[in-house]
């Protein structure tokens, strides 16, 4: 079993910063993909960042690519989203999510079947 707990969210006004920390159980957790999405109200969930198990890959959307950065610390069981040049458009819950059953799975994943863990999120609003 994998448990996945965010936190770092909050409210910040437009052009600030934020980094967003998603800390994973599970003594395999530097073997698998481990990703972020976000929802914002009557939206779909939709991808933000992906990593792959090794921290060497990475995947942005669109929307954020050159604004946010994700990385891991095996160590620290940890992933991080580095939120830079906020817009309020970026307001919504977070999710992080842990590809357990993707284990060494070269490429990141930016499906939401792809990963089969996730947190209960962390609200961002981003005020203009």
């Amino acid at each position: 079993q994998v448990q996945v707990v965010e936190s770092g969210g909050g409210l910040v006004q437009a052009g600030g910063s934020l980094r967003l920390s998603c800390a994973a159980s599970g003594r395999t957790f530097s073997s698998y993909p481990m990703g972020w999405f976000r929802q914002a109200p009557g939206k779909e969930r939709e991808f933000v960042a992906a990593i792959n198990w090794s921290g060497g890959r990475t995947s942005y959307a669109d929307s954020v690519k050159g604004r946010f950065t994700i990385s891991r610390d095996h160590a620290k069981n940890t992933v991080y989203l580095q939120m830079n040049s906020l817009k309020p458009e970026d307001t919504a819950i977070y999710y992080c999510a842990a590809a357990a059953d993707s284990a060494y799975t070269t490429p990141p994943l930016a499906g939401l079947s792809d990963y089969d863990y996730w947190g209960q999120g962390t609200q961002v609003t981003v005020s203009s």
